[in-house]
């Protein structure tokens, strides 16, 4: 038996509270650890490994894990940092470990185990992604910022750098929706439909409205919603999506406080409120919302 960090096999891409989860539950088994050996069974995922991927790998130890936006990155003793994304449906997979009294068997290995880490430990990391959206880089440490999938990302919602002021100066002007504007990973890095869908409806915004006609002070009162909403998520683990799991195998329950996404129909869930919770999609995406309490 092999325990399942975070997965989702939902269309929605896994977002910044589940990554987070996923790189909380590799920590005690990857940081101040050796590779003994990384077995890459395929030239690429959704891009191509880099080259002298698994050489590069072996008998090098984890310094250290990071999340940036929804990649999880692990600093390496040979001074290169280690790109993970979950892509669709990519699972971290942990065999070979105790967690509290149960020992985790390694299974058999299986059809979509795309990477494999050997630690040195006797723990065993797989990284499997049936629909091969996930990807795996190298780049060295130093130079991260200058990675292709990291240098236009915009500052961590739950860093100092994102504050009242600077989301007030970037919606200024902009003349998209302001679920599409906070969407943008150049503007937030990691937010996600289901975590703005939620946003939105605390801070009483309708998804359709332009972000440049938020007033300052409705504007700056979105990073501390954001704040809690993401905060909120990642103490319960993430949000079950189908098979979703934190890492004891436990489903993650954020989901049981959705307010309003994945609730078309339902009625909404402010006191007074006789509105039923509505469905619109926006570039592609689903929006959710109340007609009543947004605007």
């Amino acid at each position: 038996m092999r325990l399942a960090l975070p997965a989702k096999h939902a269309p929605n891409m896994p977002e910044l509270p589940e990554v987070e989860t996923v790189k909380a539950g590799l920590a005690p088994v990857m940081e101040g650890q050796v590779i003994a050996r990384a077995d890459v069974n395929r030239p690429d995922l959704r891009w191509p490994f880099p080259k002298d991927m698994a050489a590069r790998l072996t008998d090098k130890r984890v310094l250290g894990l990071r999340r940036r936006s929804k990649y999880i990155l692990a600093d390496l003793d040979s001074d290169e940092t280690l790109l993970v994304h979950l892509g669709m449906s990519g699972r971290m997979l942990i065999s070979g470990h105790m967690q509290g009294d149960f020992h985790f068997d390694h299974p058999a290995p299986a059809k979509h185990d795309h990477v494999v880490l050997h630690m040195k430990t006797g723990t065993r990391i797989t990284f499997n992604d049936a629909r091969r959206f996930g990807a795996m880089d190298l780049m060295l440490t130093v130079r991260q910022e200058d990675h292709w999938l990291i240098r236009d990302l915009g500052p961590e919602p739950l860093g100092n750098a994102f504050n009242e002021d600077y989301l007030v100066a970037r919606l200024k002007g902009r003349n998209t929706p302001i679920k599409s504007t906070l969407l943008d990973q150049r503007i937030i890095a990691g937010l996600g439909n289901i975590y703005v869908c939620e946003v939105l409806f605390r801070a009483g915004i309708h998804p359709r409205r332009k972000a440049s006609r938020i007033s300052v002070n409705r504007a700056a009162g979105l990073v501390p919603i954001i704040r809690d909403v993401l905060s909120e998520a990642i103490a319960a683990g993430g949000s079950s999506l189908r098979d979703y799991r934190q890492t004891d195998g436990e489903l993650g329950y954020f989901q049981h406080g959705f307010q309003v996404y994945d609730r078309e129909g339902a009625a909404c869930v402010t006191p007074g409120c006789e509105k039923k919770i509505s469905r619109i999609v926006q570039s592609g995406r689903s929006s959710f919302f109340c007609p009543q309490c947004q605007r």
